[in-house]
């Protein structure tokens, strides 16, 4: 059930008729005595609420109410109503605690989307296991790798992937933030649709609104034909925001704008128009630093950060070295008629150790390189250093004589450290309970040895 408060009977009224004929099970309040009173008459999902009650407009109404709604139920998600000229109250709640915002006047359509999301995200949603991601209908699009981190980055793509939620891609260059936001958009209603790609930290500060937002004939000089921008392309489908810690803050309002409204104008003409789209964005940068510095404006980090996803580095997810050699030297060979060539033990051992400041995409560059100078079809640890030799190799020699002899040490410490808990060893490893089983069979490890519970005993064969 929704609940939707507000103390003007039209807004009230108009919320409920749209809601109710989307499908929704529709409560109202017109003050804050009567939302917590539904509220603790149970059964509510998700709360739409006013910033204000009374004559005032100063927002404490609704701030205060949205704190006793996060202590009488921490996980309902709540969406505030507020004035596009208030939008710092909202970005006050939202620090606060709430799920989201929307300005009056809003846009039905977005409204509805908002609230589906909220909905399908909300904390008390069935969690998804890690190993979803691994199911037929998920389209990884060249993602390689097993780590646990990457399984649970990709069981949250497959669930926000459903939904129309802003996603953050957050991580160092080189780490996949592209192959994520394309994962997003594949495994999404918006497939069959335009995935458009706009590198922001390509685009001249003068040239943004033409770009983005594309210019009727006449606009401007040069402007001998109209072009459609960024954002009318990719209608219906997404735009992927690449880079957006470089935008400037004039061009962080006009972007802020379209994402709160959907709506824009070419440059050259006063007639607004309208645009679906699911934004995904990215950025190598410290955006809550620059918003606390007051570089990025923190009401378009909330917009755009709905859910995040922070990428490893490569060198946090160095059991996936091999499966991903193994990838690039397969590519690489059959897109120029080459025999695959095999990787030593030592070169292997060599490319496991390097630290990649450039990530995956360095380690691609490496691999490839080393197939087109090596002078035998077999790729040894000497190939590998005269690809890099000025890199640093600042990762000791690993004590173990294997990887899958370091996964199976680590396992054990989990367990040891869990007294046996697998939910607890399985959280503590970033994976789910049947992963877990799935590895102490890999490496015979015993349930009666590290003493796990009777209870979880039933998951082992």
């Amino acid at each position: 059930m929704i609940l939707i408060a507000d103390d003007d009977r039209n807004i009230l009224m108009s919320l409920k008729l749209l809601l109710e004929r989307a499908g929704y099970e529709v409560a109202c309040a017109s003050d804050p005595d009567g939302v917590m009173a539904a509220v603790r008459a149970g059964g509510v999902d998700l709360a739409v609420i006013d910033m204000n009650y009374s004559h005032t407009t100063s927002g404490e109404e609704g701030l205060s109410l949205l704190r006793r709604l996060r202590l009488h139920l921490p996980d309902l998600p709540v969406i505030l109503i507020t004035g596009w000229g208030s939008i710092e109250l909202a970005v006050e709640g939202m620090r606060a605690g709430a799920y989201d915002f929307i300005t009056k006047p809003w846009n039905n359509r977005v409204l509805l989307q908002r609230v589906a999301t909220a909905l399908t995200l909300r904390p008390s949603a069935e969690e998804t296991e890690p190993d979803s991601a691994q199911s037929a209908r998920f389209d990884r699009c060249g993602i390689v790798g097993e780590n646990p981190r990457l399984l649970e980055i990709l069981s949250t793509v497959e669930r926000v992937a459903q939904t129309d939620a802003p996603v953050l891609i957050l991580g160092e260059n080189g780490t996949g933030k592209e192959l994520i936001a394309r994962a997003i958009h594949a495994n999404s209603r918006r497939r069959d649709n335009p995935f458009v790609m706009v590198n922001l930290g390509g685009i001249p500060r003068s040239l943004f609104e033409s770009e983005m937002f594309g210019h009727v004939k006449g606009a401007f000089t040069g402007a001998v034909a109209a072009r459609k921008g960024r954002f009318e392309l990719a209608d219906k489908g997404t735009v992927f925001l690449d880079e957006i810690g470089d935008l400037d803050q004039a061009s962080q309002v006009k972007l802020l704008r379209v994402l709160q409204q959907h709506t824009f104008e070419p440059v050259g003409e006063s007639r607004s128009r309208k645009v679906d789209i699911r934004v995904v964005c990215a950025t190598n940068a410290d955006i809550p630093g620059m918003v606390r510095e007051r570089t990025f404006r923190e009401d378009l980090y909330y917009r755009i950060n709905l859910v995040t996803l922070r990428l490893p580095p490569l060198r946090e997810r160095r059991d996936d070295i091999p499966a991903l050699v193994s990838h690039f030297a397969q590519n690489y060979c059959r897109e120029n008629g080459l025999a695959v060539p095999e990787f030593s033990v030592d070169a292997m051992q060599r490319l496991v150790r390097l630290p990649y400041p450039g990530n995956i995409r360095e380690l691609r560059n490496v691999v490839e390189r080393a197939i087109i100078t090596a002078p035998s079809p077999v790729i040894d640890a000497g190939d590998i250093d005269r690809q890099c030799e000025n890199m640093p190799d600042d990762v000791p020699q690993p004590a173990f004589s294997s990887l899958e002899d370091m996964e199976s040490q680590i396992v054990r410490q989990a367990l040891e450290a869990s007294g046996g808990n697998m939910s607890k060893a399985a959280l503590s490893l970033g994976i789910s309970r049947q992963t877990l089983y799935r590895r102490m069979e890999k490496y015979n490890i015993s349930g009666k040895d590290l003493n796990v519970r009777d209870e979880d005993k039933k998951g082992l064969r």
